[in-house]
Parts: C-alpha cells; sequence; structure tokens
C-alpha cells in the first residue's frame, strides 16, 4: 500500500462513517433544533455561553486533541507496527470512541449540561455517583500534572534552529504570545464588530508568525532570574495561569484560544496531506516501516508488551478516550447552540481525530529508523511533509522547529481546559456555588499539583524520573477504563430509556475487557517482581493503585448489572423535560 492510497482509504471510510453512521446516531438520540439547550437556558457569561458550531468545533476538537492522537499512535506503531494500529484507529473511533463522545455530550446536554457522572447519581446511586466523580477528578488531576511538567520541561531546554531537537525557551515565547492573541481576540469579538470570520483571517496567520518568533525571542528564565530550577519555576507559573484561566470567562479565553488551537491543528493536517500527496506522486516520500514487527499477540516478547491488550490502551486519543466524556459533558455540553450541532461537534470531531492520528501514524511510517522519543518522531515527519508541501521553500530544519513547537502547544492547550473540568467536578462533589465556591474549588484542585510538582524525582531501574512519569502506563489503563465506565452510564441510561442499548453496550463491554486485562497484566507483573525480590516501593504504589482501580471498576459493573434487573424502563426519550 502506497502512502497516498492509506490516506486516502483513511478518509474515505471516516467520510462514509461521518455521513452514514453519524446520520443513524442522530436519528437514534432524536436530536432536535426546538430544545433549548443548557447554553441558553443557564446562560451566566462565564461557563455557559452558547457557541456556533463553526466556533465550537474546533474549540472542542483542540481540547480532545492535544498530545493524545500524536503519542499513542506512534507508540503503537513502534511496538506492533502500523497496520494494527491503523485498524483500531479507524475502526475504533466509529464504532467505540465515536459513539462515546456523542452519547456523553448528548446525556449531559439532557441532564442540563452536568457532567457524565450525573448519569450515573440519577439511574444508579449515590455511592456510584461519588465513585465516578472521585475517578474523574483523580484522572484530571494527573493530567494536569503530567502536562503542566511536560510544558515546564520544554521550556527550559536550549534552542536553536541548529539544534531543533530542543525547543526549549523559543517553545515558552510562542506558547504565552499565543494566549496573549487568543485574549486579544476575544477582547475584539466581544467589543468590537470584528465577526468570526475575519477575526481568524487576522489572528490565525499571527499564531503562525508566534511560533516562527519564538527561536528569535527566547524567554530562558535560568538566564534572567539565576534559578537553580527553571523547570520548577515553571511548573508553578504555568499551575498558576491556570488558576486564573479556570475562572476566566469562557469568551475571554477558551473560546477564542480552542478556535485558534483548533484551526491550526486543521493547517496541521493540510501541511501532512499536501506532503504525502505532493511527496508521493514525486516518489520522494513513501512507506519504509513495516506493516507489523515480531511483538506477540498475547504474552510480552522479550520488553516488547503483548498486541493484546496493549494497543487498545496505547492508542486513546484518536480510537477512544475517557478524556473526551469529561470534556463533552464539561465544557462543551455548555455552549452547545443546538441540539443538532453535536453530530458534527462530538462525532464529527471524534473523526476528524482519527484522520490526525493517522497523520501521525503516517509520520512514523516514513522513518526507517524512528526516534525513540514520541515528540521528535512527529517532528521528523511533519518536517519531511511540510518541505515536500512546500516544493522545498521552508528548509528541514525550519520545518522540524515547526513540528516540535506545534507538539508543545498541543499540550499547552489542554492545562486550563483540564483545571475548569476539574473545578466541574469538585463544585459537583461539594456542592459549593458563588464566586467563593469557584476560587475554593479552584485553588483546591491545584494544589495536589502544586504538591507533586515539588517533590523530588524518583528512582527507577538506575533512573531519576518524575513522579508522574513512573505511573504512565497506569494513566493509559485508567483513562481507556474511564471511557468503559462512561459507556457503561450511558447505556444505563439508554436501557432507562426504553431505548436500544447494543449501541453503547458492545464498545461498553469491549473496553472494560481491556482495560482489566491491562490492570490484570499490572498486578501479575508486580507478583514476578515480588518474587524476584526486584520490586521497589514505585511498584508497590503501581500496583495497589491498579487493584483500587480493579475493585472500582467491578463495583460500578455490579451496581448497573444489580439496577438492569431492577429498574423499569420508559419510552421518554428525555431524563428532564425539554424547555422549547
Amino acid at each position: 500500500m502506497s502512502l497516498i492510497l492509506f490516506l486516502a482509504v483513511s478518509g474515505i471510510i471516516l467520510s462514509l462513517a461521518y455521513r452514514w453512521y453519524g446520520r443513524f446516531l442522530a436519528r437514534f438520540l432524536e436530536l432536535n433544533d426546538g430544545a433549548k439547550t443548557p447554553a441558553h437556558a443557564q446562560r451566566d457569561g462565564l461557563d455557559y455561553e452558547p457557541a456556533r458550531m463553526s466556533w465550537l468545533l474546533p474549540q472542542h476538537f483542540s481540547a480532545i486533541a492535544a498530545a493524545g492522537p500524536v503519542v499513542g499512535p506512534i507508540l503503537a506503531a513502534t511496538y506492533f507496527g502500523w497496520l494494527p494500529a491503523w485498524i483500531w484507529i479507524i475502526v475504533g473511533s466509529i464504532l467505540v470512541g465515536g459513539v462515546h463522545d456523542l452519547t456523553t455530550l448528548i446525556a449531559s446536554v439532557r441532564h442540563r449540561a452536568r457532567s457524565i457522572a450525573e448519569v450515573v447519581r440519577r439511574y444508579m446511586n449515590r455511592r456510584s455517583y461519588l465513585l465516578f466523580l472521585g475517578f474523574i477528578w483523580i484522572s484530571l488531576i494527573y493530567v494536569i500534572i503530567a502536562f503542566a511538567d511536560v510544558t515546564a520541561g520544554t521550556f527550559v531546554q536550549k534552542s536553536s534552529l541548529a539544534e531543533a531537537a530542543a525547543p526549549g525557551p523559543a517553545v515558552a515565547s510562542s506558547s504565552l504570545i499565543y494566549l496573549l492573541l487568543a485574549v486579544i481576540m476575544g477582547l475584539c469579538l466581544r467589543h468590537t464588530k470584528l465577526g468570526e470570520g475575519r477575526a481568524k483571517l487576522i489572528f490565525m496567520p499571527l499564531v503562525v508568525l508566534a511560533i516562527i518568533a519564538g527561536p528569535w525571542l527566547p524567554l530562558d528564565l535560568a538566564a534572567l532570574t539565576g534559578w537553580a530550577r527553571p523547570q520548577m519555576a515553571w511548573d508553578f507559573i504555568l499551575l498558576g495561569y491556570c488558576f486564573i484561566a479556570a475562572m476566566t470567562p469562557m469568551w475571554l479565553l477558551m473560546q477564542p484560544r480552542g478556535a485558534l488551537g483548533g484551526y491550526f491543528l486543521y493547517v496541521v493536517i493540510i501541511v501532512g496531506v499536501l506532503g504525502i500527496l505532493i511527496g508521493g506522486i514525486t516518489g520522494q516520500v513513501d512507506i519504509v516501516s513495516p506493516a507489523m514487527t515480531s511483538a506477540d499477540f498475547f504474552s510480552f516478547n522479550g520488553s516488547t508488551p503483548p498486541l493484546f491488550p496493549v494497543l487498545f490502551i496505547t492508542i486513546a486519543c484518536g480510537a477512544c478516550s475517557g478524556f473526551h466524556s469529561i470534556v463533552a459533558s464539561g465544557t462543551t455540553s455548555k455552549q452547545l447552540d443546538r441540539e443538532t450541532d453535536a453530530k458534527p461537534v462530538a462525532y464529527g470531531g471524534m473523526l476528524l481525530e482519527a484522520f490526525f492520528a493517522c497523520i501521525s501514524l503516517a509520520t512514523v511510517m516514513i522513518l526507517a529508523k524512528p526516534s525513540g522519543r514520541p515528540d521528535l518522531t512527529y517532528a521528523d515527519g511533519i518536517a519531511v511533509f511540510m518541505h515536500q508541501a512546500t516544493f522545498g521553500f521552508v528548509s528541514v530544519d525550519l520545518a522540524r522547529q515547526f513540528g516540535l513547537l506545534c507538539f508543545a502547544t498541543f499540550v499547552f492547550d489542554t492545562l486550563d481546559a483540564c483545571t475548569r473540568l476539574a473545578r466541574y467536578v469538585l463544585m459537583e462533589i461539594t456542592g459549593w456555588t458563588g464566586r467563593m465556591g469557584v476560587v475554593a474549588t479552584t485553588g483546591l484542585t491545584l494544589l495536589l499539583p502544586a504538591i507533586v510538582v515539588a517533590l523530588p524525582p524518583a528512582e527507577v531501574a538506575g533512573k531519576q524520573l518524575p513522579i508522574w512519569r513512573v505511573f504512565w502506563n497506569l494513566f493509559g489503563s485508567s483513562n481507556q477504563l474511564l471511557a468503559a465506565l462512561a459507556l457503561l452510564a450511558v447505556t444505563v441510561w439508554l436501557r432507562h430509556l426504553g431505548k436500544r442499548v447494543w449501541i453503547t453496550l458492545g464498545p461498553t463491554v469491549l473496553m472494560l475487557i481491556m482495560t482489566t486485562w491491562s490492570l490484570g497484566l499490572t498486578v501479575t507483573t508486580y507478583l514476578d517482581r515480588l518474587r524476584n525480590h526486584t520490586a521497589a516501593m514505585v511498584h508497590h504504589v503501581e500496583c495497589a493503585i491498579a487493584i483500587l482501580l480493579l475493585v472500582m471498576s467491578l463495583w460500578l459493573v455490579v451496581e448497573a448489572l444489580l439496577l438492569a434487573r431492577t429498574k423499569t424502563t420508559t419510552t421518554q426519550l428525555d431524563a428532564e423535560p425539554k424547555t422549547t
């Protein structure tokens, strides 16, 4: 298969799925433009603020994408070859991830834009509800810790065009200019007659200029202040930014920043497509990496994990991710202008992310020896595509710098969205409301990340690793388990309404099997280390967390099964009457 054929087949399958299966799902959920969405019914100018589909889609897309559809596909292709990764991306996004995103968004909209945990509370019981909310909050806290430290790490590396592998202070400059542009754009849209279309035409080129200008305006904290630990300083600066951003009105930062980030992702997709087409026609770009590696299907092959279940855990964003349910039922449901917009925003956004994951997969496919780091592999591939797309006008070194800065920006975009989502969840748990409730829950959300980033690194196998990185694989399992539990909640809701549940029940069972299987592997690996007397303290903690997650998931499944036998059903689609 040529790279052009790979891209064409991917695009055609995803387009047909959006047209036919997306239409079926919209009819199944009875999307109705006559219903008044929470964005209008509860509009407050802070969290509830209606946004047109053309404005909400790029924001939702940038929030769910981040670095996920880059890292997962590249790692999976390195472990197992590009073919298994591609199959899971295509099939998973259409039948699992897209269904997950659309149904969780509509479930939230039909419940006053509350989180998906509200569905658990309403149709299961309070124990399950608090358990689910706690699970979501812990997952968000982990993302904040990891992404803040990853971003801080990129901000302190040295940077020059000759040393494109280390963007460093250039990324800090570009990111801060990018955020400033988003705020200016929000103010212009709010207080002038500048329309959305003209705003995008003005500010998108400015974002590109910010990325290009980064290497010439490096913001090096160590050089400017003399601080001995600049990465920790950036950690606290980023958490301070999250504190302010999570309480900033939607129109001022999140909506314009999301629109800019989403359209920037579109630009990267276009660059990838053009680079593949032009490079394929000229014979400069083609597939050189293996379709399948020698990895075993069900057991470890040396240091390479088994394809089942690790493939389904490694590729989350791009196929199915529990984080999407938090975004869909957290920020997106509070901005949905019309119910019918849910199809292009949620289902279309998921399939668009799958296509973006295919572009990331293509960066591995054209490299005979991919770098061990996903960000560098992605930058190497994007550099080739951009060089081809511009007919050699943009040098490979400059294009590689662009790819690295893109990657860092994707990660940076997720931070404030996660903090806002964690605030929503904590406000649901505590019941705190009003301005003081917003401030208190935001502060409590960021307290644990502030403590963790201040801790010294852990020593694992002779290497010094940050705390969050030690449990990264466990996070992948918990993220996919969250997707399974969100699908379980939606399945319970649909059954309560007398609807057919096979649409969500099948994906629920698949994701439950793969996540519990993966957590089981974590436990068995720990037991092997224990027998060989090689288990360290971090391994004890990792095993304890894996067992806790297994118990939590089984508890929720048992609760759902018991309720399925006792609850009566109704033919009414909505849990609450719609306001028209």
